[in-house]
């Protein structure tokens, strides 16, 4: 039983979604993944990299400048992400992040990561979360020039219907099985959130791209 789990947890931790059925795939990273080699990350592996910048209001991922000009000088696509807080001012998470990522017209459209915080207990009504989204939304879209993505966790979809009530690509997560929880299809998924690589020490969010 011993040795089954084993190959069980050995073949999950290197799986990945058929390149024939989702041939653009990447990886989600912050200062949590520690150091990574770019270059063997991109030879070995994947197309693009999304690159934690910010948390809330008040918090700037230490490990954003080198993971963003890392995956850049690699020739990997980059993009910047940004953990919402229902706990802060959507002007004042738009400001930190506009602060922390660099206009740059090369960059993948920002994200914004939806999901529940145990630190923060604030449960505002829907109305109230899509305004205060659509005022984050609205502020980094016109620093970085594109449309943002929208990265909405199952339980924070099945709270606020995010899918309804943001005209926003949507970005869903479910390891291994394609989500289904939005009201409306997504374009991005994340596969895996304990996928390891060569070229990373820690167990990375792995993402596809549907065609």
């Amino acid at each position: 039983m011993a040795i089954l789990a084993a190959t069980g947890w050995a073949y999950a931790i290197r799986w990945a979604p058929p390149r024939d059925t989702y041939p653009m795939q990447g990886l989600s990273v912050s200062e949590a993944d520690g150091p990574i080699d770019w270059r063997t990350v991109r030879a070995r592996h994947a197309d693009f990299a999304y690159v934690l910048a910010s948390s809330g209001a008040h918090h700037r991922d230490p490990a954003f400048a080198a993971n963003w000009a890392g995956a850049r000088a690699a020739g990997l696509r980059y993009g910047a992400a940004h953990r919402y807080s229902l706990c802060d001012r959507a002007v004042d998470q738009a400001t930190l992040f506009m602060a922390t990522v660099p206009r740059d017209n090369a960059a993948l459209p920002p994200v914004v990561r939806l999901d529940f915080d145990p630190r923060c207990a604030r449960r505002p009504g829907r109305d109230i979360v899509l305004s205060d989204l659509n005022t984050f939304l609205n502020l980094i879209e016109a620093h970085s020039g594109k449309p943002a993505l929208v990265r909405v966790s199952k339980a924070f979809d099945a709270q606020y219907d995010i899918g309804a009530g943001i005209n926003r690509t949507l970005w869903l997560e479910g390891n291994f099985i394609a989500p289904d929880y939005a009201s409306r299809p997504w374009v991005m998924w994340t596969a895996s959130d304990m996928r390891r690589l060569d070229g990373v020490d820690a167990p990375v969010e792995w993402d596809v791209v549907a065609q």
